[in-house]
Parts: C-alpha cells; sequence; structure tokens
C-alpha cells in the first residue's frame, strides 16, 4: 500500500516538473518571437515593450504573460524587430521594459508598479 503511494507522488512530481519545463520553453519561445507589431489605438490595451535580449525585460516577462493570459488586455512589442523601433519615437521610450497604457508610462521592473499599470488599463 505505502509502495502504491510513493509510485503515485513521484508520478505527480515529474508530471508537474514536466509540465512546468514545457510551460516555462514555451512563454521564452514567445518572448524571442520578433513579430511586426500594428497598435491599435481603439482598443484599450497596455503596451509591453521589451526586447528578448534585455535582462530586466526577461525578469518580468513570465509575470506579465500570465497576466495575459487572464486578462488579454497586453500588447507585447518586441523591440528588436526592426520594424517595431518605430514606437521608440511615437511613444517618447527611454528604455525597456516601458509599459505604456492611455494615462501613463512606466519604464522598470517593480511588480507592483507593473502590476498597477496594467490594470488601470481596464
Amino acid at each position: 500500500m505505502l509502495n502504491k503511494w510513493i509510485k503515485g507522488i513521484i508520478s505527480v512530481v515529474v508530471a508537474t516538473g514536466l509540465i512546468s519545463y514545457v510551460v516555462h520553453n514555451y512563454i521564452n519561445f514567445v518572448e524571442k518571437k520578433q513579430n511586426v507589431v500594428t497598435i491599435d489605438k481603439k482598443k484599450n490595451k497596455t503596451l509591453f515593450f521589451y526586447r528578448d535580449d534585455c535582462k530586466d525585460c526577461q525578469k518580468v516577462f513570465h509575470h506579465v504573460y500570465w497576466k495575459n493570459v487572464f486578462n488579454k488586455n497586453i500588447e507585447f512589442v518586441n523591440m528588436n524587430q526592426k520594424m517595431n523601433r518605430k514606437y521608440i519615437e511615437e511613444y517618447d521610450l527611454k528604455s525597456v521594459p516601458s509599459f505604456v497604457n492611455k494615462n501613463e508610462i512606466y519604464s522598470g521592473t517593480k511588480i507592483s508598479d507593473i502590476d498597477h499599470i496594467m490594470e488601470n488599463n481596464k
């Protein structure tokens, strides 16, 4: 009986680890995408400007990604895509990661400030 419990627990731990690994790698894949983004100003979205080779951007990317899974109100703009660099001047971007909504601009990695700007865009 105890042997079945141990096998069950090991199976759950291995499955959880495998799922976590796959999800983590998928999010990293999404982060590296360099799609050309056309921003629709009529939509009420928070704009997340980042570079996939930026350490600070990588620190917050997973958090922002998961917020978007549930809220669907974030537009990801990878600034390593040359066609997206037109937004630097348009939004007066000074650094990445930067978050822009209809009222505010925030550049940095403080999660509470990132959450604040994303919440204020609803």
